[in-house]
């Protein structure tokens, strides 16, 4: 082939190549640092957990713990309270309430009325039974329950187990 520069053109079809795989190989690895920035920090996903002991409590307790800067209602309920296989957690046979303490309807904090067994939301009147379920007023919808699991006799807030996803299916 005359006036064909042969080592010419493979050189250029090489090095298009070599560019093609380098950009792929920075780009790879760009995806992989940005995800890695929008990532929580292991100190945060470790903050985010709470551990909660319910081994101790009496029938009727209730326990109040913050998670992730809410208030979490946790109730023993006793043996007269309703049962609500949607929404009760069940640890070591006893049946137990974990919702968000938030009302769903402007996002009061309700009280509980231990002699009445139920929350009341004491700006608008919204009423939540023990298993934390709208019964009357403007709340639109029950009390949130966070995600949880179960080691021992210990609820893990922060974690979804097989328990609460269980409950989550039936919801």
């Amino acid at each position: 082939m005359a006036g064909c520069d042969c080592n010419r053109r493979g050189f250029i079809k090489g090095a298009g190549a070599a560019l093609g795989v380098t950009a792929a190989a920075g780009a790879g690895l760009t995806a992989y640092a940005m995800k890695k920035t929008w990532d929580p920090l292991p100190s945060v996903v470790a903050a985010g957990k709470v551990i909660v002991d319910v081994s101790g409590m009496e029938e009727g307790q209730l326990s109040l713990v913050e998670y992730r800067g809410k208030p979490v209602f946790i109730l023993k309920k006793t043996g007269d309270m309703p049962s609500n296989e949607k929404r009760d957690v069940v640890v070591e046979g006893n049946r137990y309430t974990v919702v968000i303490g938030i009302c769903t309807h402007l996002g009061c904090i309700p009280a509980y009325l231990p002699g009445e067994s139920m929350f009341k939301c004491a700006c608008h009147g919204g009423e939540f039974d023990s298993s934390g379920v709208n019964t009357f007023g403007p709340p639109p919808k029950p009390m949130v329950i966070p995600e949880f699991k179960i080691e021992g006799g210990k609820i893990v807030l922060g974690e979804e187990g097989p328990e609460y996803k269980k409950l989550m299916a039936m919801a």
